[in-house]
């Protein structure tokens, strides 16, 4: 009699070649052979049962522990064949029950009046700056990359990104610059270097990225134009600014603070002023976020669709001027950061350990097969309160980023940053 884990297993893959040994210690080939053979074991019971309950979450705990071991192919491809074989995570009325509750509880949690922000982001932010030194690109960009043209290095990707935002930001000399969520620095300095008289500030709530964006800032003599603060933009207050941006930080404000989040838009930003938000997005509402997410790697975080980001934009008063949608291009950023990451195993288990390895594996493998697979997708939106802020047509942002190649071609090389 095969086992329930064996028969949902043999539901999904139907297509692709699957070869799998359960706790038992029974092989199976499942699926119709086609393709590359990916190879799995289950080292016990428990681990099988667990992962039969409850696989949003238990799958990657198991991968964690060692006890879902991948001896043919990696967990990227794993991931890539269920997923090309079904979009379905619910098979029983248990695990929609299930799903339901999680559900219920991140939309509670994301209206209670307790701030978590500052928490949340230290359980990923705060990790050693070594860890991320060994995937990022030379500028430290953990965002996702704008590979215009096709083909190009992480590190040109990343530096088209910056181009391609500065550009739709319309920048102008002695502006005030403001950037919700400054990560470490690079975009802050490239806006500041850009542009002529600029004074720049960035807030984070991660105390690892202000260290490391700070000594950055000084390194480059940008000390008296760039100034980084370890602030939340809800404290903020007394202030205008003429460009505001934020890049990958929307995805954690949590989607019970979108109206407040716009609110705040509103007041720092001048009636003449423009923003580009960089968020993440989805094709519709999910109403919660990946469990094994939300457990091990962003706490409190929600990818939004774009039906879900316009109203309260809207209702604060401000003018959406245009929304980019870029589909794969986070793909292909994740892949590079995978590829590198995994290449220097020995040196993240040596910060860490195995399982913490294994741990970010899972959580970059499952974004990747997220952008090839489930539609989501980079969503840049440019916003003012003046429509006359924005020209009415979008050839400004390709002369733009003509003019922005020249200044790089003049600008400083950045250099290495060690600890």
């Amino acid at each position: 009699m095969a086992s329930a884990f064996l028969s949902i297993v043999q539901q999904i893959i139907r297509k692709g070649s699957l070869k799998l040994t359960l706790a038992n210690g029974e092989t199976h080939d499942i699926g119709d052979g086609t393709g590359e053979t990916v190879v799995a074991r289950l080292a016990d019971q428990e681990a099988e049962d667990a992962i039969r309950r409850d696989p949003t979450m238990k799958l990657g705990e198991m991968y964690m522990q060692g006890r879902f071991i991948l001896e043919q192919g990696n967990i990227y491809d794993f991931l890539s064949l269920v997923k090309q074989n079904t979009t379905n995570e619910i098979f029983d009325f248990k695990m929609a029950a299930l799903l339901v509750g999680r559900i219920a509880w991140q939309q509670l949690k994301s209206r209670l009046p307790v701030n978590r922000n500052k928490h949340n982001v230290a359980h990923h932010y705060d990790l050693s700056a070594k860890l991320f030194d060994l995937f990022l690109d030379e500028d430290w960009q953990y965002s996702c990359a704008y590979f215009e043209p096709p083909g190009i290095s992480l590190d040109e990707a990343q530096l088209a990104k910056k181009r391609h935002i500065a550009a739709k930001l319309l920048l102008k000399p002695n502006q005030r610059i403001l950037e919700i969520g400054s990560g470490w620095g690079g975009m802050g300095m490239y806006l500041t270097e850009a542009t002529q008289g600029a004074e720049f500030t960035g807030i984070t709530l991660s105390e690892e990225q202000l260290k490391v964006s700070r000594a950055r800032a000084e390194k480059r003599g940008l000390a008296d134009r760039v100034r980084f603060e370890l602030q939340d933009y809800r404290s903020m207050t007394g202030q205008k600014f003429d460009r505001i941006v934020s890049v990958g930080m929307f995805e954690h404000v949590g989607i019970g603070n979108y109206a407040n989040f716009f609110r705040k838009v509103s007041d720092l930003l001048d009636y003449n002023g423009v923003m580009v938000l960089h968020s993440i997005g989805r094709p519709k509402p999910s109403f919660g976020t990946n469990a094994f997410i939300e457990k091990y790697i962003f706490p409190g975080g929600y990818i939004p669709s774009v039906g879900e980001v316009v109203p309260p934009l809207e209702k604060a008063g401000l003018l959406v001027k245009d929304i980019e949608i870029l589909p794969m291009h986070y793909a292909y950023t994740l892949r590079h950061w995978r590829e590198r990451f995994v290449a220097r195993k020995a040196e993240a288990v040596a910060l860490y350990d195995e399982q913490f390895f294994r741990m970010w594996e899972f959580y970059l493998a499952g974004s990747e097969m997220g952008f090839r697979w489930d539609e989501l997708f980079i969503l840049q939106i440019q916003i003012a309160k003046n429509q006359f802020a924005v020209p009415d047509n979008r050839n400004y942002i390709a002369e733009n980023e003509a003019r922005l190649k020249e200044f790089e071609a003049r600008r400083p090389p950045l250099e290495k940053v060690t600890f």
